[in-house]
């Protein structure tokens, strides 16, 4: 995980810092950056009824380790990534220098720490935005057989306004043929069963899901929760498969709850050889038409993610690099694989999934990067990586941290 270098657990710093705070009228939540969000979740819910606006879909996560990257989930197209949502940190530098960063205070190291991949600093604390935290939710899952179609409901949903549409927002690719990820998958409820029937009759081996939750109070009256979601039903869906399901806040845990059962299973613990890329909403078809139903048609033996995200979103001043325009697609290859030789095979077919998108002129990023040379890292950084070198410079001037990502070599000087 760390080549010639340490990995910190910082688990332990999770009860020094938890404190509500307003801050211009507003609900945050002082955090360690060794805190679990599932335990910031749990903790916020039962004592004030607040929650973060903006998660990440796997909560056995550290708030640092996700501020580091960006965090990404269903709520992102409307609060932007997690990243978004902080309003002051506190970072131990390269330099070992204990700062507090905010927009106006310390605003480099703020907006460099944020999607920084720990080389600037190490988050101790995160002041996190809030916002009440509903009763229930109202799960529905979409099923389509033409990826145009899926993407322009899902592209509709996430640009309408606040209260004039989901709460979340995601979408998912299945193959009928993939026993992990096929249409046994598609249900919420296990006792529901998928009826391919309702299918047209041209659909093929290839579903996509469109997955929206509306959140809503225990003293909302059923009609006033159903009108809620079919005003946006109506406006923004047709010829869909309509599965739904009304849950607690369980839902946020609902992959915690599919990793207890991987783990019963013995599966937990197998490689995990996963791709994430951001793709431009102008190459989405392409990519979909080459790598999803060519090089990746008999599925990955595991969960495929793909959804549309807003730029606008995302403050440009932080470290997160991005396809151009206004949305764009993240795309989440979730691989489970049985140790041996089908590991490295699964990560050459990664690497010939980024080769073709450099090849072809693709516009995407790859999220939760890893590259093996430094001109790899100037290309994913555009434009932003002189800012990115000079941050370097200022915080980690000795490259002492995360030199496993082959960024800059540790013990020579970045000043350049």
């Amino acid at each position: 995980m760390s080549d010639s270098g340490y990995v910190l657990d910082m688990r332990s710093t999770a009860e020094n810092h938890f404190k509500l705070v307003t801050v211009n009228g507003s609900h945050c939540i002082d955090v360690s950056g060794g805190e679990l969000w599932e335990d910031v979740l749990t903790r916020c819910v039962s004592r004030y009824s607040l929650a973060p606006r903006s998660w990440t879909d796997y909560l056995s996560l550290t708030v640092g380790g996700t501020l580091s990257n960006a965090g990404v989930s269903g709520q992102a197209f409307r609060y932007g990534p997690q990243t978004s949502n902080v309003t002051e940190l506190e970072v131990v530098t390269g330099k070992g220098e204990i700062k507090v960063c905010s927009e106006t205070q310390n605003p480099e190291l703020f907006f460099g720490s944020l999607g920084g991949l720990g080389q600037f600093g190490i988050i101790t604390r995160a002041r996190v935005k809030l916002q009440q935290a509903p009763d229930m939710v109202r799960w529905i899952r979409l099923v389509y057989s033409e990826f145009e179609q899926f993407t322009r409901d899902a592209e509709f949903l996430v640009s309408q306004k606040e209260g004039e549409s989901f709460d979340y927002v995601e979408g998912s690719y299945c193959n009928s043929d993939d026993s992990v990820n096929g249409w046994p998958s598609v249900q919420l409820n296990p006792v529901q069963e998928f009826n391919p029937s309702h299918l047209p009759q041209t659909a093929g081996s290839v579903l996509y899901c469109l997955e929206v939750a509306y959140h809503y109070r225990n003293n909302d009256h059923s009609s006033t929760v159903e009108a809620a979601v079919n005003i946006s039903w109506t406006a923004a869906i047709c010829r869909a498969v309509d599965i739904r399901v009304d849950v607690n806040m369980e839902f946020l845990l609902r992959v915690k709850r599919a990793e207890e059962h991987a783990k019963a299973n013995g599966d937990w613990d197998i490689p995990h050889p996963w791709l994430n890329l951001f793709v431009s909403k102008k190459d989405i078809v392409d990519f979909d038409r080459t790598v999803f139903k060519k090089i990746l048609k008999d599925g990955i033996g595991g969960p495929i993610l793909i959804y549309p995200l807003l730029r606008s979103k995302w403050d440009s001043r932080t470290s997160v690099a991005l396809p151009e325009g206004e949305i764009f697609y993240i795309v989440g290859l979730l691989r489970f694989v049985p140790k041996g030789p089908s590991v490295n095979e699964k990560v050459r077919e990664n690497r010939e999934i980024v080769n073709w998108c450099i090849n072809e002129g693709l516009d995407f990023k790859l999220y939760l990067p890893h590259y093996r040379s430094k001109e790899d890292w100037k290309r994913h950084f555009g434009n932003q990586w002189t800012r990115f070198a000079k941050r370097k410079a200022s915080f980690d001037p000795k490259a002492i941290l995360a030199p496993g990502q082959r960024i800059f070599k540790r013990g020579t000087s970045t000043r350049q």
